[in-house]
């Protein structure tokens, strides 16, 4: 391996690097302060060595890793998220009995996995990318500081999970018995050739393994565990699931999916076509009959995968892929930021309460009036999910809809268009519900419920930060924008 190739991998040696350390240094420093300082300072230093990383790429490392732009910008986007749940997981532990430290180590091995989804150039590093952080999410969900809710969580995580992968091996091996090889480099060529009676092993193993991608990603159908599991989960692992998780495997799937160009086959598109549509209008539709903020938001999450679905389809046309990189890459980027910040905002008002997370619509009546700065954010957060002008969320949708609108041209193609304004209109009345019940002036009973809550250092600068920061995008998304299209233009669409 040369030195060159050595400098493309140091985000990833150097994350593992840090993780490395943290093992060793738990069974001699029980000390949760301490760990997570060690944990924020190894991912700040790995943030680095993506900017190093930066000046030589593209580079292929070995057939199983690619290091490009498209890799480099989700490696940060990770890396970031990563930083804030850590940050709001130090307030939301140290509440909680028990030794929590070993939290860190999986959060890190978790993210690890992510990074090796997003630059993954083969099926092997696909895979193990994948169940990196699919194992560790088991232990995240099921970690002991809250009971049986959590247990229960990560059971149906476990086993639904158990079988998507299935799925996706399946799938693996019926594309390779096709094409004979793993690698995405060589599958283009065999995506092109006349594979004759392999078609259908191509037909059927794709769309196995989209059945997989599309359970990791709480697409309908495959959407049943997502509520269950946001709700019964630790806060700051709800919001890693919903952001580092999701976003990491779309990025694989659109990556796969344009470089191979798999948008030859029809009948694929036009089954994602229906599962965004469901998606959509499912997602938006349960949301309305939840009390729970974090079924509320998991709904969502379905529902916003949908729209990045429409995207998604829009790169099937000759000069489509490039505005769908872009408008997915922004969407994404806006719905990290509101995720992270509508669940940072339920781990804030969890920090104190050992038994269950603070979550039902009602224990939030009246928090303009005790917590404004907390009940602002909040406000901010909901309202960039809807889609309202002045947010990032507004900029990342409309991307959605330009990318929506120059796909149109297929059949179904305006049923997208119609079922994204449909939902988004759905969206903003349970968007606007929590919000109407932060100005309500609250019960007594809850008042002295939540009267106690805190807004830590910690949480509370990320909050500030995540708030300014979609403010910031609202108003002048242009810097964004300019590097998505870098990234873009690098990409051999």
């Amino acid at each position: 391996m040369s030195n060159t190739e050595l400098v493309a991998l140091l985000p990833l040696i150097s994350f593992a690097t840090v993780i490395t350390i943290v093992l060793l240094a738990i069974p001699f420093w029980r000390n949760l302060k301490g760990i997570c300082a060690l944990s924020v300072v190894g991912l700040l230093i790995s943030l680095a060595t993506i900017l190093w990383t930066t000046r030589i790429v593209p580079i292929q490392v070995t057939p199983l890793v690619l290091i490009d732009q498209y890799a480099l910008l989700f490696m940060t986007l990770i890396c970031l998220a990563t930083v804030a749940v850590a940050l709001l997981a130090y307030d939301y532990l140290k509440e909680r009995e028990g030794q929590q430290e070993e939290f860190y180590l999986l959060l890190l091995l978790a993210a690890l996995g992510a990074i090796v989804l997003v630059c993954s150039s083969h099926f092997a590093s696909f895979l193990l990318g994948l169940e990196l952080l699919g194992i560790s999410l088991y232990a995240l969900i099921s970690f002991p500081i809250r009971g049986q809710a959590t247990l229960e969580a990560a059971l149906k995580y476990l086993i639904l999970s158990g079988v998507a992968s299935a799925f996706l091996l399946f799938g693996t091996a019926l594309i390779f018995a096709a094409l004979g090889t793993l690698s995405f480099n060589e599958m283009v060529q065999g995506f092109y050739v006349d594979v004759g009676s392999n078609r259908l092993y191509v037909m059927v193993g794709s769309a196995l393994m989209l059945a997989g991608i599309c359970f990791k990603l709480s697409l309908v159908p495959f959407h049943m565990w997502t509520p269950d599991v946001y709700e019964g989960a630790p806060a700051p692992v709800t919001a890693f699931v919903a952001t580092v998780s999701k976003g990491a495997i779309f990025a694989i799937l659109l990556r796969f999916f344009i470089w191979t160009d798999a948008y030859q086959y029809e009948s694929i598109l036009f089954g994602l076509g229906i599962i965004a549509v469901l998606s959509m209008l499912a997602g938006n539709l349960l949301a309305l009959m939840q009390s729970s903020v974090k079924r509320i938001l998991a709904y969502s999450s379905i529902a916003h995968l949908g729209y990045l679905l429409v995207a998604f389809i829009a790169g099937r046309l000759a000069g489509g892929a490039a505005l769908a990189v872009e408008a997915a890459s922004y969407f994404l980027v806006a719905y990290f930021i509101t995720t992270l910040g509508a669940f940072g905002v339920v781990s804030i008002m969890s920090n104190g309460n050992r038994e269950r997370d603070l979550d039902d619509i009602a224990s939030y009546e009246g928090l303009f009036s005790r917590r404004p700065f907390l009940a602002t954010a909040f406000t901010a957060m909901l309202l960039s999910l809807a889609g309202i002008p002045l947010t990032v969320g507004f900029v990342g949708k409309f991307y959605i809809f330009a990318a929506g609108v120059q796909g149109a041209l297929a059949s179904y193609g305006w049923s997208l268009l119609v079922a994204l304004i449909i939902g988004s209109g759905i969206g903003l009345y349970y968007y606007l519900r929590i919000v109407f019940a932060m100005t309500k002036r609250p019960a007594a009973t809850d008042s002295a419920a939540t009267e106690w809550i805190t807004i830590p250092v910690a949480g509370g600068w990320v909050m500030l930060t995540l708030t300014g920061t979609l403010l910031a995008l609202g108003v002048y998304p242009t810097p964004l924008i300019e590097l998505i299209n870098s990234m873009v233009r690098s990409l051999p669409l």
